[in-house]
């Protein structure tokens, strides 16, 4: 038997239009929905206040030590990780803050903010294969490229 996974976020006009859903695969899935852990705060799903990460608290936290924060975050990453997505086995979690430049086309000045890379490194449990995860926030607002 075959596991359907279907791509997020849901078009639910399709179904009412007698459509079926667009599918993904396991790989996709994954990737999506360790982007949904990460963009979520804790308590901000319904059925399960676990769901999610600590980005959200240390978004605006004023960073004394990046290591600390980076910890922080790295911590909470996989423990809601190994809790939600039970897919991956022996993973690897790596969280690096930078200060990165941003130029725009219409300011005359330049605008430094910290991106977090988040990077995973796992096995897809059902087949033993190597899974690996890359993404990249910038804080405060929180937001992505």
């Amino acid at each position: 038997m075959s596991i359907i996974f279907y791509k997020t976020p849901l078009q639910t006009g399709l179904l009412i239009e007698g459509n079926e859903l667009p599918t993904c695969d396991m790989r996709e899935s994954i990737s999506k929905n360790l982007e949904l852990i990460i963009m979520t705060r804790f308590g901000e799903h319904r059925y399960d206040p676990g769901f999610g990460c600590e980005i959200w608290d240390l978004d605006f936290e004023l960073i004394i030590s990046e290591n600390k924060w980076e910890e922080k975050l790295r911590q909470s990453l996989l423990a809601s990780i190994t809790t939600h997505e039970q897919r991956l086995s022996a993973i690897q979690l790596n969280v690096k803050i930078t200060e990165i430049e941003k130029a725009h086309l219409f300011k005359a000045y330049a605008e430094v903010k910290k991106r977090v890379d988040i990077t995973v490194y796992a096995i897809i449990h059902k087949t033993g294969e190597p899974f690996s995860f890359n993404n990249s926030l910038y804080l405060s607002p929180l937001s992505v490229d």
